[in-house]
């Protein structure tokens, strides 16, 4: 299935935005582990809208119901399948779309691929909607990590041009518990304000904005991936890339090591205290050839702006043929980057969960 990933640990996720419910099926989780609902609760939270003007006004309780794989609040070996129902939505304000796809989403090529058989309202199975069941399986999977001294967090890098400070080199657990607790979820609480202007300008412009999460992931062991076609930077930008609206992910220096000397960019290593070999810096954002360095985990996803804006926009009459133009009702986000924080904090522990139980 296209909406599935992962090898010891496998997650497929279901649904439409406008369906009866939303869900996800993992297989693989360990035996045995608890589940802190109240805290997976508050995650699923972060990423949930309807809460403000800076997000999309569509108001879903996001509570997961779980059908199997969890007996007394713990992990039981089976496949774990959880679902929310969706409630607060208005399909009439897709009516309109049936025939004219909106520019810069995945109306057009859904219609490409399936005609007319594809559920589209509110953008279907292709809408941020279903990041809800992601963060359930991946908030599951962070609290697994986190018990083998493994934590992932992510802040906004930058939004409409307007940067965060980045994460230290070795970004500490209460660094990014202090981050997750924000509205706005920044190192730099002035830059989030800065942020929020600029969205704010956008939505009153009728229009949208993008921006870029920073994530880290810190505690892994060395050694961990492989070469090629199945290390680890394969294996994460995967899964992020599965996440609606990414549309580039780097790792370490990324792009900007292409502007760098060798002799700049290369991270010296030396001996610590207790004998394991770290490096100076980390401009390989912990990874090379494809294998962890033990050093943090560094990535960035980049999120463009939201599609589905109220400006008019030039489109296609797939029923008549004909150029036309759109006026997009309908509640949307002018920029998706802070709720998909913990999106990207979400596929990155489901990715790493699934490499240490490989083993590999």
């Amino acid at each position: 299935m296209p909406s599935e990933f992962g090898n010891k640990l496998r997650v497929s996720i279901f649904g439409q935005s406008h369906g009866k419910a939303i869900g996800c099926v993992v297989d693989g989780f360990p035996s045995g582990e608890e589940i802190d609902f109240d805290a997976l609760d508050r995650f699923l939270d972060r990423r949930r809208g309807g809460k403000n003007k800076h997000s999309t006004p569509r108001a879903e309780a996001d509570k997961p119901e779980f059908l199997s794989g969890v007996e007394n609040g713990k992990t039981c070996a089976f496949p774990l399948c959880a679902v929310i129902k969706n409630g607060d939505t208005r399909s009439k304000d897709y009516s309109a779309l049936q025939y004219t796809p909106r520019p810069g989403h995945a109306d057009l090529t859904a219609y490409f691929k399936w005609g007319e058989n594809a559920d589209m309202r509110g953008g279907g199975h292709f809408s941020g909607r279903l990041t809800a069941p992601i963060c359930i399986a991946g908030g599951i999977a962070k609290q697994i990590l986190e018990r083998r001294g493994i934590f992932v967090g992510a802040h906004i890098s930058q939004i409409a041009g307007v940067k965060d400070v980045p994460f230290p080199m070795i970004p500490e657990k209460k660094m990014l518990d202090e981050i997750s607790l924000k509205t706005i979820p920044v190192i730099d609480d002035g830059a989030g304000e800065r942020m929020l202007l600029e969205i704010e300008k956008a939505r009153m412009d009728l229009d949208s904005v993008g921006g870029i999460v920073e994530c880290a992931v810190t505690g892994l062991p060395e050694g961990l991936g492989g070469p090629m076609f199945d290390g680890v930077e394969n294996r994460l930008a995967k899964a992020v890339f599965g996440i609606p609206a990414v549309k580039g992910v780097e790792f370490g220096e990324g792009f900007h090591a292409a502007k760098m000397r060798g002799s700049e960019n290369n991270d010296a290593f030396y001996f610590d205290e207790n004998g394991r070999i770290l490096s100076k810096s980390n401009h390989a954002g912990g990874i090379l050839g494809g294998i962890t360095t033990g050093m943090p985990i560094v990535l960035r996803a980049a999120f463009k702006p939201t599609p589905s804006i109220a400006r008019r926009q030039k489109t296609v009459n797939l029923e008549t043929c004909e150029n036309t133009e759109i006026e997009i009702s309908g509640r949307h986000d002018p920029c998706v980057v802070i709720r998909a924080v913990p999106v990207v904090e979400a596929v990155c522990a489901l990715a790493v969960l699934d490499m240490l139980l490989e083993g590999k």
